[in-house]
């Protein structure tokens, strides 16, 4: 695997030059730079790097990508965004978003109470507003606020209820109402790990009975000239566009039939989300491109609306993922290998060894490029022979310990002299000598897909990588509990470098983390979010950090679980002598990730 995957997972944001990940960008800075930069000023611990201008591309690329298709096809209709707040709702990725996104009246959207009210506090006036999810009579009200603030929006109906709680509010306020969008359960399903938030059984949306009541309703109450969009969503993330496909005719033709029923106003279909990242970094798993996304979904709807006689509808599209994923980097730095006690310098070989322990010597000692495949089988072989010999009393601890460590290093050797990739058994064989990386992070906080539903994401090393990697890992974290590990697999094995972390700092970046991760992380072991770094470069190029939010402190989490600081100290400061209260003062007030040796005494 080239360089782990950057040409199939990185989009030309990153590439590697000289040994190091840099950014494809400005003065084109490498990762590990920014993150000496960094720890320069203190900040220890994991590391969020935010790169707005990724962002923007993605919204440009998006943006293009329709707008071409448009015109090539000649559509009527226009092409208009909304990102869905739930994707990441941090202001250091949010706020450079919404500034990105004016040029071409990007928009939000929201799916509660609290998301609704930073839509109407930092979205662009002018740039619409969706509003998904179910909701009560007070959001409603906070939606007819929204309007009279001078927001463009859009109340997505989940239920009948909700149209009716539309028509309560607009009595008892008299404010005028916003506009109203039908969402829409399709029979067709998406494709992929969300593939069930489609279909027919998906948990949102209006069947067809429903819908032709919801505007039966409508025009009895005198709202339906407010009706302006259909929405649906088959499913995130999609690896294929053929349920895209079949999901586009049917809402093609639910649009053409409420036009035809009288929806005169009837002008938006928001086909939800559902463009694919690329998070493998093994084999490329879209089957589709973004232009033959875009090129389907205006030619689907532009023939189904020409075929009935309507207008061609203005498309709005919710792919948060898209806009968000790739912006964000999660740096760890490797605190210790937990498997040095098989390195050489653990030898203590007797003046008498057994022969077989002799001869694992001599098999690390002379082994070549020719002879290392077969060495290495020898030694497994040996291994196998003196464990049974230790089990039956012949040999004793120091020498299985001998054993151990030479057995070790012959399988290490030999993998720097083959190459790793033509040897489907050396990966198998990987998988009993790997190498436990031990990263400053918690799994369950920083990538907490991965743990929940199995998702990859794509892992490198930021520096040594003009080096070949021989060491077959396993990633562990720090928080106590035993799935907080990333395991090898010999399917998709991950490859490091062997490191002595008593001279220098190693550090991994995990990629594409930008959607879902931040707030679905949790305080598991109370670690809190990394600290995050918006990277940004100034109009000569040059990299500038800004808006750096620190991990919290021990304090700050306690306080936010609820726990009164002021208690906790109180009685600490009572149960200890005044030199040991200060001392764990000074631990209160930073973070709950670990300080290497290196970084505690001389940073």
């Amino acid at each position: 695997m080239k360089n782990y995957g950057i040409d199939i997972w990185g989009d030309n944001n990153f590439f590697v030059e000289k040994g190091l990940v840099k950014v494809n960008h400005g003065c084109e800075p490498s990762l590990l730079s920014i993150v000496k930069d960094i720890r320069k000023q203190d900040f220890k611990g994991p590391l969020l790097l935010r790169f707005p201008h990724i962002t923007k591309k993605q919204i440009t690329t998006l943006y293009s990508a329709f707008n071409k298709s448009i015109k090539e096809y000649d559509y009527k209709g226009s092409f208009n965004a909304v990102f869905p707040l739930k994707v990441n709702q941090l202001p250091n990725f949010v706020l450079p978003l919404v500034q990105a996104g004016k040029k071409y009246g990007y928009g939000l959207e929201a799916g509660s109470k609290a998301e609704l009210i930073l839509a109407m506090t930092y979205n662009n006036m002018g740039s619409p507003i969706t509003v998904n999810g179910f909701k009560d009579k007070e959001m409603i009200h906070i939606c007819f606020i929204a309007k009279a603030m001078g927001h463009d929006i859009t109340v997505i109906i989940e239920g009948l209820n909700e149209l009716e709680m539309i028509v309560e509010v607009l009595k008892e306020t008299g404010l005028e109402c916003p506009n109203v969008g039908l969402r829409v359960r399709l029979h067709s399903g998406g494709s992929g790990l969300w593939a069930k938030s489609g279909g027919i059984n998906s948990k949102f949306g209006l069947t067809s009975t429903e819908i032709l009541e919801a505007f039966e309703l409508m025009e009895e109450t005198n709202i339906h000239e407010y009706l302006t969009m259909i929405h649906f969503h088959i499913g995130s993330a999609m690896n294929s566009i053929k349920p895209l496909k079949k999901a586009l005719r049917e809402a093609g033709h639910i649009y053409a039939e409420l036009k035809n029923l009288g929806a005169k106003n009837l002008t938006s279909i928001n086909i939800g989300g559902g463009l694919a990242v690329e998070y493998s970094a093994y084999e490329r798993t879209r089957f589709y491109s973004l232009t033959e996304f875009a090129n389907d979904v205006v030619f689907t709807l532009r023939d189904i609306a020409r075929q009935k006689g309507v207008d061609e509808p203005n498309i709005f599209t919710e792919s948060g993922r898209f806009i968000s994923a790739a912006s964000t980097v999660l740096i760890t730095p490797v605190l210790e290998l937990f498997s040095t006690e098989y390195e050489l310098d653990h030898l203590n070989l007797k003046d008498k060894n057994p022969p077989l322990i002799q001869e694992l010597y001599e098999l690390h000692r002379d082994m070549t490029k020719r002879t290392a495949y077969e060495y290495m089988h020898d030694s497994i072989d040996h291994m196998e022979s003196l464990l049974t010999l230790f089990d039956l009393g012949y040999i004793d601890l120091q020498d299985r310990s001998n054993a151990e460590i030479l057995t070790h290093q012959i399988i290490k050797k030999a993998i720097s002299f083959l190459e790793v990739e033509d040897y489907e058994e050396l990966k198998r064989i990987d998988q009993n000598i790997q190498e436990k990386y031990l990263l400053n992070f918690s799994l369950f906080q920083s990538l907490p897909d991965y743990w929940g539903i199995d998702q990859e994401f794509p892992i490198m090393p930021i520096n040594h990588l003009d080096k070949k990697p021989t060491r077959s890992a396993s990633l562990w974290d720090i928080t106590c509990d035993s799935d907080g590990e990333l395991p090898f697999d010999a399917k998709k094995p991950l490859y490091l470098h062997d490191i002595n972390l008593n001279k220098e700092d190693y550090f991994l970046g995990f990629f594409n983390v930008g959607a879902y991760q931040d707030t679905l992380g949790m305080k598991h072991n109370l670690f809190s979010h990394p600290t995050e770094i918006n990277v940004v470069f100034d109009k000569d190029d040059n990299v500038i950090l800004e808006k750096i939010l620190e991990s919290q402190k021990i304090e700050d989490i306690l306080e936010d679980i609820d726990y009164d600081p002021n208690e906790i100290k109180n009685i600490l400061k009572s149960n200890l002598p005044e030199n040991l209260y200060k001392d764990l003062t000074i631990y209160l007030n930073q973070n709950s990730y670990l300080k290497t040796i290196w970084s505690y005494y001389d940073e």
